[in-house]
C-alpha cells in the first residue's frame, strides 16, 4: 500500500479512534480542526484503514453528513481516492451509489437531513457525523445514535463551532466533563495556528483571510479560531465600535477630488413612531487588490415623506455630491421608488432586494469591512443624526441560523434600524463601483 503520513494532530485523533474500535470501548469523540486543515483526509484514512482490516467480516461503518448531495458524495469519492493510492479500487466498490464495499466490510454514506429516511441501518465499528454542528440534535438522537448500540460502535463527530447548543456543541461539552472525571481524552482541538505549525502556505492563506475578514468577523471565528458565537450577541464588538469612530469632521459640502458613493434605506409611512428615510454618503477610496475604504461623511434623513415629495429630495443630494452609485432598498414598497430613481439616475442606481439569503450576505460583507478597519463614520457630534446613528449601532443585534446565515436588526421594542441599513447598503453601492483609470468615470 502506499504510505500516507498524516501531520501529528491527525495521528492523535487517529490513534484514539482506532484504540477504542480495537478495544470495543464505544467512546464518542468530537472534533475540531480548522477549515480545511485535514478534517476529511483523516477520515477517509479512518474507513479505509477499517474496511482493509476488516474485509473479511460483514461489518459496517456510516458516516452522515448534513446533506447527501454534495457533502456525503465528496466523503464517498474521498474514500475511493484512498482506496485507489493504497491500489485497492480493484477490489473495492460502489454499491447503489452510497455504498462502498471492500470485501465483506462496507462504509455507508447517508443524509443527515431532518426528513431523510435512514433508520433501520447498522453500525458494527464506526459512525461518523461531519459538519455535525448543522445535524441538529434531534435527527442525531433519533435516527443516528441508535445505529451503534448493537455493536457498541465508536462515534466520531467532526465539525467547526457555530451556535451554543448545537450536536457538535452539545457532545464537545460532554466530553470535556468527562475529561475531567477519567482523564480520558474525548475531545480533540486544532485551530488555525496548529495546522499552519505544518502548513507554510496554510499559514499565509488562513492571514490573508484575516486580514480580509478581521480576527473577530463570525467565519473567521468558527471556522479557523474554532471559537463559537455565543448567544445574545450584539451585530458589533466594542472593538468594532472603536475602530468605526473616526477622527475627521462631518463634511457639509463634497471636497474636490473625492468619490462618493450612498445607501439609501426608504422609510416607512408618516405616523407616530415611522423609521425614517435615511440616506448616507461615503468617500470610496478604491485599495489596489483588495476592498475598497469607505469614510462616511454625511446623513441625510426624512422622516414622513411620501414618495412624491422624497425622490426631489434623494435627487438634489445624488447631484450635489454627485454619487457615483446609490444602491436603494428595492424590497416590496421600495421597488417602485427605486424604479423612479433609476429612470432619472441611469446606473447610478443600484437595487437591492432584502431576501434572507442577500441580507445575510450584506451582514457578513458588513462585519468584514468594520472589522479590518476598513469602514469609517465621521466623528461623533450632538446632530441627531449622529446621535440616532450610534444608538442604532451600538443596540444593532445579530441572530446567527443554524444554517450559517445570518440576520442583523435593531429591536423594534428599543427604536429603528433605518441608519445601520442604510450603512450596510454603502457597502453595496462601492461593490458596484469600479472607476476607470484611463477615459474618467461618468
Amino acid at each position: 500500500m502506499t504510505a500516507f503520513t498524516p501531520f501529528p494532530y491527525q495521528t492523535e485523533i487517529y490513534e484514539a479512534v482506532i484504540d477504542s474500535i480495537f478495544k470495543n470501548r464505544g467512546l464518542t469523540f468530537s472534533v475540531e480542526i480548522a477549515r480545511q486543515g485535514g478534517k476529511n483526509e483523516l477520515s477517509a484514512l479512518l474507513e479505509a484503514s477499517l474496511l482493509f482490516y476488516y474485509q473479511q467480516k460483514s461489518y459496517n461503518i456510516i458516516k452522515c453528513a448534513p446533506t447527501f448531495n454534495p457533502q456525503a458524495l465528496i466523503s464517498l469519492r474521498r474514500l475511493c481516492g484512498r482506496l485507489s493510492n493504497w491500489t485497492l479500487n480493484d477490489v473495492s466498490s460502489v454499491e447503489r451509489g452510497y455504498v462502498v464495499r471492500l470485501g465483506e466490510a462496507r462504509a455507508f454514506f447517508l443524509s443527515a437531513a431532518p426528513r431523510s429516511n435512514v433508520v433501520g441501518n447498522t453500525a458494527h465499528l464506526l459512525l461518523e457525523v461531519d459538519e455535525a454542528q448543522d445535524v441538529t440534535v434531534e435527527k442525531f438522537d433519533r435516527d443516528f445514535r441508535p445505529m451503534a448500540a448493537v455493536a457498541n460502535a465508536t462515534t466520531v463527530l467532526y465539525g467547526t463551532p457555530w451556535r451554543q447548543g448545537s450536536l457538535l456543541d452539545e457532545v464537545k461539552s460532554a466530553n470535556l466533563r468527562l475529561e475531567a472525571d477519567d482523564g480520558l481524552r474525548r475531545h480533540f482541538r486544532y485551530d488555525w495556528r496548529v495546522v499552519a505549525g505544518y502548513r507554510p502556505l496554510y499559514r499565509k492563506f488562513v492571514e490573508g483571510e484575516m486580514a480580509r475578514l478581521g480576527e473577530n468577523h463570525p467565519t473567521f471565528r468558527t471556522q479557523y479560531a474554532l471559537l463559537p458565537l455565543e448567544a445574545g450577541d450584539g451585530l458589533f464588538t466594542d472593538t468594532h465600535l472603536m475602530a468605526m469612530s473616526g477622527e475627521y469632521p462631518r463634511l457639509r459640502l463634497p471636497r474636490p477630488g473625492d468619490n462618493y458613493v450612498g445607501g439609501l434605506d426608504l422609510g416607512g409611512d408618516a405616523g407616530a413612531g415611522a423609521d425614517s428615510s435615511v440616506l448616507t454618503v461615503a468617500a470610496v477610496t478604491p485599495e489596489p487588490g483588495g476592498e475598497p475604504r469607505l469614510r462616511v461623511v454625511n446623513h441625510f434623513a426624512w422622516t414622513g415623506l411620501p414618495g412624491g415629495a422624497l425622490i426631489p429630495r434623494v435627487l438634489e443630494v445624488v447631484r450635489a455630491w454627485k454619487l457615483r452609485r446609490l444602491a436603494v432598498d428595492a424590497t416590496g414598497l421600495g421597488q417602485p421608488l427605486a424604479g423612479m430613481l433609476r429612470r432619472s439616475l441611469g446606473s447610478r442606481i443600484v437595487s437591492f432586494v432584502f431576501t434572507r439569503k442577500t441580507k445575510s450576505e450584506l451582514g457578513y460583507q458588513l462585519l468584514a469591512s468594520v472589522g479590518t478597519g476598513r469602514l469609517e463614520l465621521y466623528a461623533r457630534d450632538s446632530s441627531p443624526e449622529s446621535v440616532e446613528c450610534w444608538r442604532q449601532l451600538e443596540t444593532a443585534e445579530a441572530e446567527y441560523r443554524a444554517d450559517r446565515t445570518m440576520n442583523f436588526f435593531v429591536n423594534p421594542a428599543t427604536g429603528h434600524d433605518d441608519y445601520l441599513i442604510s450603512l450596510a447598503l454603502v457597502l453595496k453601492a462601492a461593490e458596484c463601483y469600479r472607476p476607470r483609470t484611463a477615459s474618467g468615470v461618468r
